[in-house]
């Protein structure tokens, strides 16, 4: 199921809901009743043409959970379908993912990076190295029951080389989750990684994907620390400096995630919107996504590194949408 971008609607509805326990900006409804809202989105789907902003107030109103219940009682066809019936375009790829549960959701985006001809390992990249070992369970499990195959298996046919090492290690969802820090660790692991990469002449890229791959963040984060201490460079920098290609991107995406999964996220919406076009697929993944977990961080790190709001930024983008398409 392809997912794609954010009417303007959305970036209002978003950017203003109001703070829940987690640090997303969409919380469950006090009150909800999935059968009225079932009668309010028939009535907007229904009637003469379709009432958008229902659609946009109820969808984006509800947690993901609470759309569960909402499509479950929806009965006759399903929701999903008479969205896509009564819908077009990136709108309706937006409303689709947001009655989506969030496993199916990625499950349905590795698809999609996948299918026909060519691998778009940019939104494998951005999955694998942003996800906890718990979703990473439940992607699998929801690709499991899509296709009927490992996802696993059917990666090791997409991708190859280096690449295709680091990104099964990260799908197998067995990075060390432990809190505590070990010192001694984290500069040992700096000093390999230092000699695997700026000491020698070429790169060995399998300590790198060892490291990264496997550390727990906590020591991940005090290795970062100890290689720049070693080597005047951040860990980043070397990779730039030493690889190329899908593999760069991917261990630099992971570095970028041991930081701040927010402030990672924060940059791809901005380069999503960045120069002439929009990727609409990534607003949605990550708007959509993230909505219920941390868009509060991720509005917060888009502002320090942006100097603007993610809010304004997504506006502009979605009046200049309709500007594109009122003058030819």
């Amino acid at each position: 199921m392809n997912c794609y971008p954010a009417p303007s609607p959305l970036s209002c509805r978003i950017s203003t809901a109001a703070m829940s326990t987690a640090r997303g900006t969409i919380k469950e409804k006090a009150g909800f009743k999935a059968a009225e809202d079932v009668v309010a989105l028939r009535k907007a789907i229904e009637g003469i043409g379709t009432t958008e902003k229902t659609l946009v107030e109820v969808l984006t109103g509800r947690s993901n959970a609470q759309r569960q219940l909402i499509c479950k009682a929806y009965q006759e066809a399903t929701l999903v379908d008479d969205l896509k019936g009564d819908t077009h375009g990136d709108f309706e790829d937006l409303l689709v993912a947001l009655v989506t549960p969030p496993a199916l959701f990625d499950c349905h985006e590795v698809i999609r990076a996948t299918k026909g001809p060519g691998t778009t390992e940019e939104i494998l990249t951005e999955i694998f190295a942003s996800r906890s070992n718990k979703q990473i369970k439940a992607l699998s499990d929801a690709y499991l029951a899509e296709t009927g195959r490992s996802m696993t298996h059917d990666l090791k046919s997409e991708v190859s080389g280096d690449y295709a090492t680091t990104l099964l290690i990260l799908a197998e969802g067995k990075r060390d989750e432990s809190t505590n820090v070990d010192p001694a660790k984290a500069k040992a692991d700096a000093k390999a990684l230092y000699e695997a990469g700026e000491k020698k002449w070429g790169t060995d890229e399998s300590k790198f994907i060892d490291v990264l791959c496997h550390r727990s963040v906590p020591q991940l984060r005090q290795t970062l620390v100890e290689y720049k201490a070693l080597s005047n460079k951040t860990l980043q920098e070397s990779i730039e400096r030493e690889m190329s290609g899908n593999l760069e991107d991917l261990l630099v995406a992971i570095v970028k995630c041991v930081k701040s999964v927010p402030a990672y996220l924060a940059e791809r919406l901005f380069k999503s919107m960045k120069g002439v076009g929009t990727t609409e697929s990534t607003l949605t993944r990550i708007m959509v996504g993230r909505s219920e977990m941390d868009m509060l961080d991720i509005r917060a790190e888009f502002k320090k590194l942006f100097g603007c709001s993610l809010y304004s930024t997504i506006k502009v983008c979605a009046d200049n949408l309709a500007g594109n398409i009122l003058v030819p």
